[in-house]
């Protein structure tokens, strides 16, 4: 089990940039996967990055280019840098934990608005 706090939220213009702070409960070393999804209302969440524990990435056709995910083992913390920031990109931001080393699990933070304005 994991508990996942979100955080870096914000406005911003278009064309700016922020980065967003996941900090786990448990050593990220013990998660298989973790992941940024987003999601705005109306609309299923999607995957916008992801990173295994070996360091594998995955980005959205839609962010690569522009987004970058990134982990700090003895912080515990999970960052997705963004960078040149569009309107579209508003929307939720959650991250998400999904397998462990000991046991199965899926956890998700609460989320952290991020709205880009034109």
């Amino acid at each position: 089990q994991v508990q996942l706090v979100e955080s870096g939220g914000g406005l911003v213009q278009a064309g700016g940039s922020l980065r967003l702070s996941c900090s786990a409960s448990r050593p990220i070393f013990t998660i298989n996967t973790m992941a940024w999804y987003r999601q705005t209302p109306g609309k299923q969440r999607d995957l916008v990055a992801q990173i295994t524990r070996g360091g594998t990435t995955n980005y959205a056709d839609s962010v690569k280019g522009r987004f970058t995910i990134y982990r700090d083992n003895a912080k515990n913390t999970v960052y997705l840098q963004m960078n040149s920031l569009k309107p579209e990109d508003t929307a939720v931001y959650y991250c998400n934990a999904k397998g462990f080393i000991s046991t199965q699990g899926d956890y998700w933070g609460q989320g952290t608005q991020v709205t880009v304005s034109s």
